[in-house]
């Protein structure tokens, strides 16, 4: 079996997913599409609470008590969003987004002024509206968080990464598909994007799983997937409109987070 195949996968079945769901969604009206992202959007939240289960693990319980698990995820999340807040991890997420969107339009009004000239003139004349751009930025970062933030993302990695196969990035990349399908039929070609950051953070995980082994313990696993969960149920709120939560700033939690467990299983002699 071929390491990263398992990622490769994903990143198919994400691409392949966006392009269905920007044909179907140009056909769907507006409302249509808005019932099917608050869809998401309650998914995503229930996602997000199955994945808080984590904080009753046994194996996270052993380690740092019964009352240490949601204090860790706590101080996970305060630490993490420090951190990301001042590297200002959503402010370049979103600026990445709104780059790629750029030379997009750069590269459509080029090839349409080789086949028409005056329609290249008006592309040119005629400023990209702020409700374009928003929705390309708000489909490349959503559907980012939600495909690289789940268990399954460094579930998935680490299996493939240590040789144990990718099944689990097989459900994975199933899911994203389907979920792809649903993004881009109201968010549009934003959600094709996020196979990139997807890529790339999958990738690196399987290359260090690789190159260390299976080192993480079944509880710094749980307190990633439960501060996961609660990063996901931002996801949530922001895609029902409700609260543009600063999802992206808060993603160094998911490395705090194990890295906390172990120093307080340490302490505690566990």
């Amino acid at each position: 079996m071929i390491v990263g195949l398992g990622t490769l996968l994903n990143i198919v079945t994400i691409v392949v997913g966006a392009a269905i769901g920007v044909l179907i969604g140009n056909r769907l009206p507006e409302r249509t599409n808005r019932v099917v992202t608050d869809a998401l959007g309650l998914i995503t939240i229930v996602l997000g609470g199955l994945n808080l289960i984590s904080l009753t693990d046994s194996e996270f319980v052993g380690a740092v008590g019964a009352g240490g698990t949601f204090l860790v995820v706590i101080g996970a999340l305060l630490i993490g969003s420090i951190i990301g807040s001042l590297a200002g991890i959503e402010r370049r997420l979103e600026g990445f987004g709104g780059w790629l969107q750029d030379r997009l339009m750069r590269r459509g009004r080029r090839a349409a002024s080789v086949t028409d000239a005056p329609l290249a003139d008006s592309l040119v004349d005629a400023p990209l509206t702020l409700t374009a751009r928003e929705k390309f930025i708000n489909g490349f970062v959503d559907a980012s968080l939600v495909f690289a933030i789940g268990p399954l993302a460094i579930l998935g990695a680490f299996q493939d990464g240590t040789g144990q196969g990718i099944d689990q990035l097989t459900l994975k990349s199933t899911l994203d598909g389907f979920a792809s399908i649903a993004f881009a039929a109201s968010l549009g070609w934003g959600v094709a994007f996020s196979a990139i950051p997807v890529g790339i953070w999958q990738g690196l995980l399987t290359v260090l799983a690789f190159a260390l082994g299976s080192v993480m313990s079944g509880a710094a696993i749980a307190a990633l997937t439960a501060t996961g969960g609660v990063l996901l149920l931002g996801v949530g709120l922001r895609l029902l409109n409700l609260r543009a939560v600063a999802v992206a700033d808060m993603l160094p939690a998911l490395i705090v987070a194990p890295l906390l467990t172990v120093g307080v299983a340490a302490l505690l002699g566990n």
